[in-house]
């Protein structure tokens, strides 16, 4: 064997350090709700021509979206449901999920537990109960069922070394429920996101990317408008948590902002800049 042939095969058995780029990337609808039932076709175009290939739907509008959805090149790869389908209007799940699917959507969503209807450990687990329910009548119509975190989830279980995240996590079927994680609600509640990918790998197929200034912790959703930043901006570092999110298993990344100082396609247009330009 030449010394040639040495160094090629030592090259060849050393990881890639070419830095990777973010080719494949979405848009949360709930993003665009101020405009986009006004004047669907012309904001899903807009969307488009900024360079999101995916979208991420609410079933609230879907109806008032979908026709101008299917005239773009974007992909409705995840639905968010209502809160009530879960546990009080259960009769309008089966219905939804079927037509998600004939929709060619992959993913159903539980996007968010009201402050009214939160709790300790044992609401959680009856949530938990709830979604693995729901995961298997997801799995039967061919979806993968999610939920969506805030950050009332990551508070601390008292004497535990838990948080309320945990309980979730423990009492749901990986087979069945998986996570939605959105990043810059762990970080509101002082949880590092590389972290929850690191622990949570295989486990989190969906994230939602978004960013927010500096501010203390809490674990609830009262956060000033002017908190929420353009995913290039604020106090997460998005580069490692790409590569947490890549290393963990994530598959869809939906860019949202809860609020916006303006129209919010020209925050979703700071947003897609950065992630055209971002090596991670």
């Amino acid at each position: 064997m030449t010394r040639r042939s040495l160094v090629a095969g030592a090259a060849l058995a050393l990881p890639s350090l070419e830095a990777k780029t973010l080719k494949t990337f979405g848009a949360q609808l709930y993003t665009l709700r101020s405009i986009i039932n006004e004047k669907p076709l012309e904001t899903l175009k807009s969307l488009e021509e900024l360079g999101y290939k995916e979208a991420e739907v609410i079933r609230g509008n879907m109806d008032k979206v979908w026709s101008s959805l299917k005239q773009t090149k974007l992909k409705p790869v995840s639905l968010h449901i209502d809160t009530s389908y879960f546990f009080k209007d259960i009769d309008k799940l089966n219905p939804t999920l079927d037509d998600a699917k004939a929709k060619g959507i992959s993913y159903v969503v539980c996007p968010y537990i009201a402050p009214a209807d939160r709790g300790g450990v044992e609401v959680i687990k009856t949530l938990a109960d709830v979604l693995n329910k729901t995961g298997e009548r997801a799995k039967a119509a061919g979806l993968k069922l999610c939920y969506h975190n805030h950050a009332f989830e990551f508070e601390p279980v008292a004497g535990t070394g838990d948080r309320l995240i945990d309980v979730l996590m423990k009492n749901t079927d990986a087979k069945l429920v998986g996570l939605e994680f959105d990043i810059m609600w762990s970080q509101v509640a002082g949880v590092p996101p590389v972290e929850v990918f690191q622990k949570y790998t295989g486990r989190i197929p969906l994230v939602h990317l978004k960013n927010v200034t500096k501010m203390p912790t809490q674990y609830n959703e009262r956060v000033p408008k002017e908190a929420f930043q353009s995913v290039g901006t604020g106090v997460i570092e998005i580069a490692p948590v790409m590569r947490a999110a890549v290393a963990a298993g994530a598959k869809h990344f939906f860019v949202e902002q809860d609020q916006t100082p303006g129209n919010p396609l020209d925050s979703l247009k700071l947003s897609a800049e950065y992630l055209k330009t971002l090596n991670y």
